[in-house]
């Protein structure tokens, strides 16, 4: 959560400056290939870093300069070497960054407006191509570093070479596993779902609604209801199964029947097509979960920790057999995933409020009663932990941290390898920085009487 925030933030500050400083300056102060550097790339990322950290070295500019000349030489290989990147891979991620800043602000597209002084669409195609860039940096960063690992003795190496007492402090850690259970909605409230969806339908088939207001107005997907039901631009293996099979049947500006999933019941539109991409836009009725519903699932999750506590099933087997596929702990043994380090491991402030009171009091090896929990969508789950770990805190060692220091062997690799890459394509790409950086020592690398041939 908190890297998210911090993401909204600065991508907020960045369109701000960047809206300020383009107006103003407009210089191209470096040349690698065929790409530039602006006057204006530095000094958003400087603003940016300023309203961030506060106070600033002097080199500062320097240091942004010799990244942006580091990104500039990944696009200028990637188009290179012919990386493929589609409309809709950006057009997704400027989506999702938008909606993360509207999200911030409430939804309200009124206030994104009048904040930046431009409709939505004009933001994203003000950003489109420095996005793009930036995702064909990425690309070819993978592909420069794709199958780096390292092997046990450069792990031990790694370790042996940082000061003892420069190693790091490690808080106390814990390992959950989960077995997740959805309540199941009972036939009549499905049918009512059904029946108020096919309703709304009529009244835009029939009736000649508008489709966008209806789904501002009725839809239970809250993401896309506020823009009129819109989806964007999407390719096949996004969506579910039953809504992507009803939706790329469509034709243009047709509407579906009914469509279930596991969702709920959807109304689909198909807006336009390219391709092998879709334009669509949805109206989603989710059918209401009952007490009675809730009741008959808790009742199922108890009978399922009477099952684990008395040993008549192993854990793994009751993740196997009871909790819900499409959790991502399904297909790693019920074990949870720490999203911001990407291992099993979770630091007591890592976890959710409601887990981390369940398992305080808990002995490795136990099982929880059953509780319930609201995923980002809004579904209720309920949900059995079982604490299997639990470290004490300690200064970081090989046998309790392995994978810790694994991981860290690797990003080293990573960026030395990376830095290699960066020094020999350096020698072969036509390369020119302007003059006023001459002070920058780090830029050193970047230079040959300032301009490579």
């Amino acid at each position: 959560m908190k890297k998210q925030l911090f993401f909204v933030f600065s991508f907020i500050l960045l369109i701000a400056n960047a809206f300020g400083q383009r107006e103003v300056i407009d210089k191209v102060i470096a040349n690698v290939g065929t790409e530039i550097v602006l006057l204006s790339d530095v000094e958003e990322q400087y603003a940016l870093a300023a309203a961030q950290q506060g106070g600033l070295p002097e080199n500062a500019r320097c240091t942004i300069l010799d990244q942006l000349l580091a990104q500039k030489l990944l696009v200028n290989q990637a188009k290179l070497d012919s990386i493929p990147l589609l409309d809709e891979e950006v057009d997704v991620q400027l989506d999702a960054r938008i909606d993360q800043i509207l999200a911030y602000m409430g939804g309200d597209v009124k206030q994104f407006e009048e904040y930046y002084g431009q409709s939505i669409g004009e933001v994203k195609e003000a950003f489109r191509e420095d996005l793009r860039n930036q995702i064909l940096s990425e690309k070819m960063r993978s592909k420069i570093i794709t199958d780096i690992s390292a092997t046990p003795a450069e792990v031990k190496d790694f370790f042996d070479r940082i000061p003892v007492d420069s190693l790091p402090y490690f808080n106390s850690e814990v390992e959950i596993g989960e077995i997740v259970y959805k309540p199941k909605v009972n036939a009549e409230q499905k049918q009512i779902a059904r029946d108020k969806l096919e309703k709304i339908r009529q009244r835009i088939v029939e009736g000649g609604e508008d489709f966008a207001e209806l789904a501002k107005t009725y839809s239970d997907d809250f993401g896309s209801a506020r823009i009129g039901g819109d989806l964007g631009w999407t390719k096949r293996g996004k969506f579910v199964p039953e809504f992507e099979a009803a939706a790329y049947k469509l034709d243009e500006d047709e509407i579906s029947p009914i469509v279930e999933s596991k969702f709920g019941f959807h109304l689909i539109q198909l807006l336009k097509r390219r391709g092998n991409s879709i334009k669509t836009r949805h109206i989603l009725i989710k059918p209401e979960i009952t007490d009675a519903d809730m009741e008959l699932a808790k009742a199922r999750m108890d009978s399922i920790r009477t099952i684990l506590v008395t040993g008549k099933m192993s854990f793994s087997l009751a993740v196997k057999n009871y909790s819900d596929e499409n959790v991502q702990s399904y297909n790693n043994d019920g074990r949870m995933v720490n999203a911001r380090t990407g291992n099993t491991f979770w630091e007591i402030a890592d976890l959710d409020p409601d887990v981390y009171f369940t398992i305080d009091t808990m002995k490795v090896g136990t099982y929880s009663a059953p509780f319930t929990f609201t995923d980002p969508s809004g579904a209720t789950f309920y949900r059995i932990v079982n604490l299997q770990t639990r470290t004490a805190p300690h200064k970081a060692s090989l046998e309790q941290d392995y994978s810790k220091i694994k991981t860290a062997t690797i990003q080293e690799k990573k960026n030395k390898f990376v830095s290699d890459w960066v020094e020999d394509k350096v020698n072969s790409t036509f390369i020119r920085i302007d003059g006023t950086y001459d002070h920058c020592t780090i830029l050193s690398k970047w230079r040959d009487d300032a301009i490579r041939p």
